[in-house]
């Protein structure tokens, strides 16, 4: 018998084209024989839509990409009695699922809320718990626990909204104890949705501006000197395991910016395996494992480095829901690692599963 999988898509944040994009890719690596795709997409409005298909396929070039119609399918809602393993519709027709592939960027999808609500209903899902997911939406928290853990981290303030529409004077001396050029990003969010370097003290306002768009807190991080952008693919639960790295290369483009990922098709060059000599790419991959612990991840997780020019290394974030498209790094690392799509995604949902397993053994009860 397949395995029902219910891929979950969309939703309530800034990230909701790129989490379709990401879809699409999954449900076409999801083998048909083994497994019987169940395509949920989420509107911008919480909606949850059963779809046909996955989300449309974006074309080169494209200035708009693919979102969730509530016209596209029929809505549902998860059944929330505890082991009941089912999308219902507002008709009582019942469509069985065994596992979700929680393909969910950004707030309302990666940060913990849609898996503590797994949780609540027993239902097996992809990726980490509550509290890693929370912790890898949250760039402030996964600094302070990176540092907590002895990896290294850039120089960096945290704005809160509050601070900055008290007192802007003392957030930009903030600022200038850091130093210019610094990156202004909101704290919550991925895909570099509302990223901006900032050059200089005339930019700072309008940058921390745009990262508050998204939430109540911003973060200030100091510009390594002519950084290197290394990533790389952690897999497993209990015994993780780190990917080859790989380098991103902006070409056009003055950082790796949302426009360079998915708008322009020319906006980087991906090189797997990044070229990087042999004990600086022992350390990437020890410490991604190292920072996916530090946060309790499981599953899955991509780690980012800054690599400055001196060479000093930097743990940058992790992505607990990291991009799954045709352009993504985690796919092309495991690849390059000897581990073909298909098959991961495959090794994804047997550790969903085992995870799911060894928590339903534990004891409930004195």
């Amino acid at each position: 018998m397949r395995l029902r999988v219910a891929v979950l898509f969309g939703g309530r944040s800034a990230e909701h084209e790129i989490s379709c994009l990401s879809a699409r890719s999954v449900i076409g690596a999801l083998d048909p024989e083994r497994y019987e795709i169940v395509p949920v997409g989420i509107t911008k409005e919480g909606g949850w839509y059963l779809l046909s298909e996955g989300p449309p396929e974006a074309r080169d070039g494209d200035a708009v990409l693919p979102a969730v119609s509530p016209q596209a399918g029929t809505e549902v809602a998860l059944d929330q009695r505890p082991g009941s393993r089912a999308l219902v519709t507002a008709g009582g027709e019942r469509v069985p699922i065994d596992v979700v592939f929680p393909v969910l960027h950004g707030p309302f999808g990666e940060d913990g809320t849609i898996q503590g609500f797994l949780e609540m209903v027993d239902v097996p899902y992809v990726g980490s718990g509550v509290l890693a997911s929370a912790v890898g939406m949250d760039k402030v928290v996964q600094k302070t626990l990176f540092a907590a853990a002895g990896l290294p981290v850039v120089e960096h303030r945290v704005v809160h909204e509050r601070a900055w529409r008290r007192d802007p004077r003392a957030v930009a001396a903030e600022a200038a104890e850091l130093g210019f050029p610094l990156f202004a990003k909101p704290a919550a969010l991925g895909s570099s949705v509302g990223v901006t370097k900032v050059r200089g003290p005339e930019g700072l306002g309008a940058a921390i501006e745009e990262a508050l768009r998204y939430g109540r807190t911003a973060l200030l991080e100091r510009a390594v000197e002519r950084a290197r952008e290394i990533e790389c693919a952690v897999l497993g639960n209990d015994e993780p395991e780190a990917s080859v790295p790989g380098e991103i290369v902006p070409r056009g483009h003055e950082f790796y910016s949302y426009e360079a990922k998915y708008l322009d098709a020319g906006g980087s060059e991906l090189l797997v395996p990044a070229p990087l000599d042999e004990p600086t790419e022992r350390q990437i991959r020890r410490l991604s494992v190292e920072a996916f612990r530090a946060v309790q991840a499981a599953g899955m997780a991509r780690v980012d480095f800054l690599l400055g020019a001196d060479g000093a290394l930097f743990v940058n974030e992790i992505n607990t829901i990291p991009g799954f498209t045709r352009i993504s790094m985690y796919p092309k690392l495991w690849q390059a690692s000897g581990v073909p799509y298909p098959r991961l995604v495959d090794r994804l949902v047997e550790l969903a599963l085992e995870r799911h397993e060894a928590e339903r053994r534990r004891a409930t009860t004195r």
